[in-house]
């Protein structure tokens, strides 16, 4: 096919959909709507992904968080085995801190029976905050970025002082205008001084506010003496992450009794590893949308297929006589295919306007997704239309090239 060839077929094509601008819209809507809505989802799952990867990534390169079963995307999918293992000891984390040479730090963290739980000052009152007691090594792990004040020390932990630090929004609420630090708060019926502010973390477990009410370790431990619900935050070396994830493991095995032939009845997550799980449950599902959204496809491709085939009735006089003065079967043939092709193309487009606008009132309604198309997704959109332009303008563009001249010239 030559350059001029090519040319004049998508002046043709052009044209034709110039001339029949309602039916065109018809035709191609299914191509819209099918690649519109995977254009969208794209950019949701995208905006997601990023989002979720900054949480888990906010603990830290070096971080390990050990649980007694996975933390991140998998927590809502356990098995009855996982559900069902003995909770982690603040003797487990002795331990490693003892016995592991590639770990820096360790902090336990314990979790309160019972919630949720409220804080009042004044008037003033927070509800449904996050409480847990940590060590001052979770604040040199990276956990804690001080705002005002200062981070509880170990020896204010072992003294079990009332003492408390509270996440950016609790300081907004409870002192607006006022001076935190040697404040007395009640939390759950237990009162505390203020002696350190947070600001909020890029990103959180927790969501978009920062509600977060640390007291050091044993204190909790009195106030709430029935907690047995531990985590352990370990911190490893620079450059010797996986020397400390195999020395942790170890260490867990020989305290909790696992037997060498058995699983390990503990995990242990990596930001690196939790944002790799998280990824294939995305993956998985763009996946299913993806399937699901080419339904609007193949729809969009019937159609266009139905309408080349109109198209080709119509303009049987037409081929006929531009076979008369020298076409060949290749011309008719590529005229048509351009035709089907130009036209899902410019659905295409449309639909990647249409998952454009949903990506922009996604990231509007959801201020904490940073929904965007990528460019792959575009791209994509694009190949695919025109591929469906092709595959399914194949056989009325080959009915065209077939026509008999004599037969197509005496048509009306």
């Amino acid at each position: 096919m030559t350059r001029l060839a090519f040319v004049n077929g998508i002046s043709l094509a052009w044209q034709t959909i110039r001339s029949h601008k309602l039916r065109a819209l018809l035709t191609v809507l299914g191509v819209i709507i099918g690649t519109g809505t995977i254009i969208g989802v794209a950019a949701i799952l995208t905006g997601f992904d990023a989002s979720v990867a900054a949480v888990l990534r906010s603990f830290g390169p070096n971080s390990i968080i050990v649980f007694k079963f996975p933390v991140g995307p998998r927590t809502s999918n356990l098995t009855p085995e996982e559900r069902t293992r003995k909770d982690l000891t603040y003797q487990n984390a002795m331990d490693i801190r003892d016995r592991c040479k590639s770990v820096e730090d360790v902090s336990s963290m314990l979790f309160p029976n019972g919630g949720p739980f409220n804080v009042h000052y004044k008037g003033n009152d927070m509800y449904d905050v996050n409480l847990f007691g940590v060590e001052e090594a979770y604040a040199r792990g990276g956990q804690v970025d001080v705002h005002l004040g200062r981070f509880f020390t170990d020896e204010e932990n072992r003294r079990r002082r009332p003492v408390v630090v509270i996440g950016a929004d609790l300081e907004k609420g409870l002192f607006a205008n006022v001076d935190p630090i040697g404040k007395n708060i009640t939390v759950d019926g237990h009162e505390y001084e203020v002696i350190g502010t947070m600001l909020k973390p890029a990103a959180s477990f927790f969501g978009d506010t920062d509600n977060r009410v640390l007291l050091p370790y044993w204190t909790l431990h009195r106030m709430y003496p029935n907690s047995r619900e531990n985590a352990i935050v370990v911190t490893a070396a620079d450059g010797k992450l996986p020397q400390a994830m195999d020395e942790v493991r170890t260490v867990l095995r020989v305290d909790r009794r696992v037997p060498y032939n058995k699983p390990d009845t503990f995990a242990l997550s990596s930001a690196e590893q939790m944002v790799s799980d998280f990824r294939q449950i995305t993956a998985m599902t763009f996946l299913v949308m993806a399937v699901l959204s080419s339904i609007g496809l193949l729809v969009g491709g019937i159609g266009v297929m139905n309408i080349m085939l109109v198209s080709v009735t119509e303009r049987t006089h037409e081929i006929g006589i531009r076979k008369a003065i020298g076409a060949r079967k290749a011309d008719i043939l590529i005229q048509f295919l351009i035709e089907a092709a130009a036209l899902t193309g410019l659905g295409g487009i449309a639909g990647i306007i249409f998952g454009w606008i949903i990506s922009l009132i996604s990231r509007l309604v959801f201020t904490s997704i940073p929904a965007s198309v990528p460019l792959w997704a575009a791209v994509t959109g694009i190949v695919v239309s025109v591929g469906v332009g092709l595959f399914f303008g194949i056989w009325p563009a080959n009915k065209a090239a077939r026509l008999d001249p004599v037969v197509a010239l005496r048509y009306e």
